[in-house]
């Protein structure tokens, strides 16, 4: 019987840490991230902001920087939500504001909501971060402004030339002008003059692309953040030992009755 109980026992500790290790899982992954993670150089690239509610109150604004070297375009609508920007003396945007108007209630408890925006990414590799601010409606601040391994990290995209790497970003870029439309605060660029028809064309369809996704409201990625993953893997192995043990607990108990 000893033997038996202290595999029941120890089987007991390890489902518990297991649940206990997936609630984790669930609360580390709740921050507010951009996506996709991975995005080629250069490229007219649909983003999406994800803003989850951690409090007992609703999100009712959402602030977020746009990162040095990073072009903010165009925005998409969404009803209910009043969206602004700033811009500064080279009248580039700086930052985007949603905030709730009207009888929105905003992102209650338990809820989130994704925003969708079009930028032009950097010609050169880099990593790119994302500071955000989360205002909830009793006037608090969550400052998504950390490094990854803070309590609250921002969101970085990972800038690479190889197409390969960079996954569903938008393919081509290389448009010289950042003329503006009324389609959004920042508009799209009509091409490179200088380029060829060949290449005019790769960079209008990519442009195209880019905006029928905003206008469709379908981010283009699937990208999973990397520490997700990671989390998912060690719940997925947890609970397989935690299986394995419990068969081997009846098993040994079946065993100790029959004698």
């Amino acid at each position: 019987m000893k033997k038996t109980s202290w595999i029941s026992k120890l089987t007991s500790t390890i489902a518990t840490g297991t649940a206990a290790f997936m609630l984790f899982a669930g609360f580390a992954s709740a921050h507010v991230t951009v996506s996709p993670s991975v995005a080629q150089t250069s490229a007219w690239q649909t983003y999406t902001i994800k803003i989850p509610s951690e409090k007992e109150l609703p999100t009712t604004k959402i602030t977020m920087k746009v990162p040095e070297g990073v072009a903010f375009k165009q925005y998409q609508p969404l009803a209910g939500w009043k969206i602004t920007t700033e811009k500064n003396d080279s009248n580039e945007v700086t930052s985007i504001t949603w905030e709730i108007e009207g009888d929105n209630e905003g992102i209650l408890a338990g809820q989130f909501q994704q925003f969708n925006f079009v930028a032009q990414n950097p010609k050169a590799e880099a990593e790119v971060a994302w500071d955000a601010f989360q205002y909830y409606s009793d006037g608090s601040i969550v400052e998504w402004t950390g490094q990854p391994s803070d309590a609250n990290p921002h969101s970085i995209t990972t800038i690479s030339e190889d197409p390969a790497a960079a996954g569903n970003a938008a393919a081509g870029g290389g448009h010289a002008n950042d003329g503006h439309d009324s389609a959004g605060t920042e508009g799209a660029a009509t091409g490179d003059n200088a380029a060829t028809d060949d290449n005019k064309a790769n960079d209008d369809t990519t442009l195209g692309d880019a905006l029928n996704d905003t206008v469709t409201g379908e981010p283009n990625n699937t990208d999973t953040d990397p520490g997700t993953l990671k989390l998912q893997q060690a719940t997925l192995i947890v609970s397989i030992l935690a299986l394995i043990l419990s068969f081997l607990g009846i098993a040994l108990a079946t065993r100790r009755k029959k004698r």
